[in-house]
């Protein structure tokens, strides 16, 4: 039985909400996020919370249920208060420099890897070994942190590579003598 789906969806102060023809609009301070919603679920937008509910009892909508509160709750966060994942470069002369919409980052390897950044998505470098990626879409903060991470992902013997902060990194051990 789904737990999230129970829960309606607070609005806080600043963020609008309208439901037009199965799509779902959300306005904040930061931004404009939208998306369909499943024809499995009813939603009704009250004065300060979202409320979804089930329309039949099949298996595919109480998993679209708890889905779509999920959905809504991370746009209503997004456009208010933003998200952010932060990732750390662990070894010697391995660096990254973001420069307007072009992260630079070298690696290891024998050339420089140029990424760019997509739409609605900020990178910034405080130190040259910290990357720290941004946006109001969810989704798309977290594809971009793990492509980023997948250009050099952080090895089991020494732990070089880029990983995300708090990131624990199983270690093995090296060849003996």
């Amino acid at each position: 039985m789904s737990r999230i789906g129970k829960n309606p969806v607070a609005i806080p102060a600043g963020v609008t909400v309208t439901m037009a023809d199965e799509k779902i609009s959300v306005k904040g301070k930061l931004g404009e996020l939208s998306a369909h919603a499943s024809r499995e679920v009813d939603v009704k937008v009250e004065s300060d919370k979202v409320v979804v509910l089930r329309k039949n009892q099949t298996k595919f909508s109480h998993a679209m249920w708890g889905t779509m509160t999920v959905l809504i709750k991370n746009m209503v966060t997004g456009v208010s208060a933003g998200f952010t994942k932060k990732l750390v470069i662990e070894g010697i002369g391995l660096k990254a420099a973001a420069s307007g919409n072009t992260l630079k980052m070298n690696l290891g390897y024998s050339h420089e890897i140029n990424y760019e950044v997509p739409k609605g998505i900020k990178v910034a470098t405080p130190s040259p070994t910290t990357i720290e990626v941004s946006g109001i879409d969810r989704r798309l903060v977290g594809e971009v942190a793990a492509k980023i991470r997948g250009y050099r992902p952080p090895e089991p013997y020494k732990g070089k590579g880029v990983r995300y902060e708090g990131e624990y990194v199983p270690r093995k051990q090296g060849k003996k003598k």
